[in-house]
Parts: structure tokens; C-alpha cells; sequence
């Protein structure tokens, strides 16, 4: 295969700390046909390459937008990546196809309990509606939605918890990569 079949893109901010994150990455690059772009390591001055960001994009069938919720969020960088990248002409448009039908898959851990994520509770509302900005990002793109990966209460999920996640996480790529290409909507939910 000269091209990877799933982009990852990698964003926390402090990965010597993470102890979910990290291991959801090492689990994505060890599957052939993933190429795992770690974000914080190739532009620590937010730099982006534009051009080549596109042409990684352009060449994957599914983007997984890995990282830690930050304040209901994406990280800082990858918040950059989307604004520098997906630009109008290229990632959406009427002329626009870079990224159409292509999977977007958000792969992300939260701090909070799923408990905490209800009226009443500290985060005052469903998760659900939290993921707008993203499902939106993936359907102005042209994009497929893909039933989001999540991990809550990351900060005191056991170590059975952490292992199941994971191991379900490369479950998901692997039965992608192991589909005929461009059947990204049938790995959805």
C-alpha cells in the first residue's frame, strides 16, 4: 500500500504525562496502514505546513482527531491544524472534494465521569452536546460522522478500564483497514 489508509491526528499537549492518550497512539502506529502525525511533535512553534497537511488529508480514507477534551474542546494546536487547513476551496465548498466521503473519526478522552455530563451535574449538560463543533466540522467537509470513540472520567478509570478502551480502539482500526477501501460509513456505530 503506498499510501496509509488512516490518518491520526495526534494532539495533547503534554504526552509525557498522558496515560490514556498515549497508549491509544501506540496502538494506532503499530497497524500497518496508519500513519500516526503526531501534532505537538512536528510543530511545537504551531507552524503548519499547510501543503503537506493537505496532501496527508487528501491521501487518507479515515482522519481520527485523537486527543484529550480540553474545556469541551480540541486541544490548542489541533484547533490551529483545522483553522490553517481546512480551508475553503480545499476542505469545503462548491468545488471542494480533498476530503469528501471521507471518515472522521474523534477519539478523545474526558476528565469528568459521563456521569457528571447532565443537568444539575458540573457539567451542566449531556456530552452530546458538546460535539457539534465537531460533527459539523466532518459534514461542512463533505465527511462522514463515525460514532465517536470516547473514554470518560480518564482521570480515575482503572487500569482494566484503560486496557478495554484501548484494545477496542485498535479493534475499530483494524476491522477498517481490513474493509474494502472507500466503505468508510460502514463502521460508524
Amino acid at each position: 500500500m503506498s499510501h496509509p489508509r488512516i490518518l491520526v491526528l495526534y494532539a495533547h499537549p503534554a504526552p509525557h504525562r498522558s496515560r490514556i492518550n498515549r497508549r491509544l497512539a501506540d496502538a494506532a502506529r503499530s497497524l500497518d496502514g496508519v500513519l500516526l502525525h503526531d501534532l505537538y511533535e512536528t510543530y511545537p512553534d504551531f507552524f503548519i505546513d499547510v501543503a503537506r497537511e493537505q496532501a496527508l488529508a487528501a491521501q487518507a480514507e479515515l482522519l481520527v482527531f485523537l486527543h484529550p477534551l480540553r474545556w469541551y474542546s480540541m486541544p490548542a494546536l489541533l484547533k490551529e491544524w483545522v483553522d490553517s487547513v481546512l480551508v475553503p476551496g480545499w476542505a469545503y465548498g462548491p468545488d471542494a472534494t480533498a476530503l469528501k466521503g471521507k471518515g472522521y473519526l474523534l477519539a478523545a478522552t474526558t476528565g469528568s465521569p459521563l456521569a457528571s455530563y447532565r443537568e444539575g451535574e458540573p457539567n451542566g449538560r449531556p456530552f452530546a452536546d458538546f460535539l457539534p463543533p465537531f460533527e459539523q466540522t466532518a459534514a461542512r467537509c463533505g465527511m462522514q460522522w463515525l460514532a465517536p470513540h470516547i473514554l470518560h472520567g480518564a482521570n480515575s478509570a482503572s487500569d482494566a478500564q484503560v486496557e478495554a478502551h484501548v484494545a477496542a480502539f485498535r479493534a475499530r482500526l483494524a476491522q477498517f483497514l481490513q474493509s474494502p477501501a472507500n466503505e468508510t460509513t460502514r463502521h460508524g456505530s
